[in-house]
Parts: structure tokens; sequence; C-alpha cells
């Protein structure tokens, strides 16, 4: 059975606002239309736990980092085990007490990205430079966090529907009359004019712009030194000087 685990949304519980951010000069570029960089996708996405567990906002963590080091030509991996480490460090999770899978809170996993990092199956941790809150209401700052940092950690409320149309293959739409089940984490990982791609579940699902815009509660983004290639991103942007942009701020 599939799982879910994101803890319900805090309003402004990330304090750094991706909005004041894009001022910056370097990251004023208007998105294009479609970002999808399949290329960077990993040989298998894995589950990371997510099929017995509510450890989605990990198991999210972990697909975040496999794209990013795919990008810098550099192939990272990671465990159930890894995951369900720092699920347990930052909640009190026990695989032996099922009372403890509470799920996740994503402000509270990002610091602890930022702080501490995971832990991949070769034991080399890995953390995050920043990490940003969006306007969940604010299309095109998604478009832009996608298309500047490759990946987007959403929260979204996750409908009983989309349940049905995953394990059919289908997108996620929004279908009247659905309940919500609980609160789910999935990195977004590209976009065109009709879809959003996310991962969960160890495959690339896509949702529409409707859904994600009924159910989408939080969103992150993160500033990694792990998608860089001789100190740029794919697309140029230096994180060492961005990090100095956003101390500035």
């Amino acid at each position: 059975m599939l799982k879910l685990g994101k803890l319900p949304a805090r309003k402004d519980s990330v304090t750094f606002k991706l909005k004041n951010y894009l001022a910056s000069p370097r990251l004023s570029t208007t998105p294009p239309e479609s970002v999808l960089r399949p290329d960077f996708y990993p040989e298998a996405w894995e589950m990371l736990g997510n099929d017995n567990y509510g450890d989605c906002v990990w198991a999210g963590a972990g697909h975040e980092t496999m794209l990013w080091n795919n990008e810098a030509k550099k192939t990272v991996s990671f465990t159930d085990a890894n995951v369900l480490n720092a699920y347990s460090a930052v909640t009190g999770f026990n695989p032996n007490d099922p009372n403890s899978d509470q799920g996740t809170d994503m402000q509270q996993a990002a610091s602890y990205r930022f702080k501490t990092g995971l832990i991949d199956k070769d034991g080399n941790r890995h953390k995050v430079a920043a990490y940003l809150a969006l306007d969940v209401a604010d299309v095109e700052q998604l478009k832009r966090a996608v298309y500047l940092f490759s990946a987007v950690g959403i929260g979204i409320e996750f409908p009983d529907s989309a349940m049905d149309q995953f394990n059919a293959g289908k997108p996620w739409t929004v279908k009247s009359g659905s309940n919500v089940e609980g609160g789910h984490y999935v990195p977004v990982v590209g976009y065109d004019k009709n879809y959003v791609y996310v991962v969960t579940w160890g495959k690339v699902q896509k949702m529409t712009w409707g859904f994600f815009k009924k159910y989408n509660d939080e969103s992150i983004v993160y500033l990694s030194d792990d998608m860089l290639t001789e100190g740029q991103s794919i697309i140029g942007l230096d994180v060492a000087t961005l990090q100095a942009d956003l101390k500035a701020i």
C-alpha cells in the first residue's frame, strides 16, 4: 500500500521567500514555456520506503538529490534505510512502532537538510545550501524556480481520486466529490503548458495545472551544491554568489 506523510502546512514557517530573492538580476529571467529534462533522471527513482511508510518528504529529498547529482554528471543513490534514518532523526519514527509513523513537517525537514543533510548509500552526506518558500498561488514563480533550480518540493492535500488515477497510470486531475486523505510531498521536476511533472512512488507522475492550483498548500525550493559542474548549474548559476545575495536580503 502506498503511503502519504506530509504534515499540515504551517503558514510562514519558512522565513526566506523566493519572491524577494527574484529581484536579483541573476534570477530575473523569464522561464520558458516548457522545462523537461528527462536526460537527468536516474535509471530508477526507487520507492525509498514510501510504499510502506509515510516518509514521502524524505523520499522526495532523496529523489531531488539524485536529480541534482545527475545534472552534474555524478551518480548518487539512496537505500530505504538511508531515507528512513533521516525520518527517524527528525520525527522519532521507529519502523517497529506503527504509531510513530506520523509524517514530517516540510520546514523541519528542510532545516535538517540544511544543517545535517542526507547520507547516501556510499556514506556521503548531502546538505542544501539554503531553502526558500514559494507563494503557492503564483504559477510563474513555480516555473521560474523549476527552471533555475531543477526541482521544487511541493506539498499537496492529497485527494482519494488521485490514488486511483496513479494506480491506473493516469494524470492527476481534479475530480468533483473527492475527499482529501492527507498530505503528500512530491518534487516538481518539470512542466509544460498542460502538466506539472512530479516524482512520487518511484516514477514520474503528471498533474494538471488545475490540480496543482487546487491542492498545492506549500512549496520550497532549495539551493544545492550538488547540481554544480565547475561551480555552475546547467543554466550557468553560481550557487556561492546566490548564497551571498541571499544573505544580503
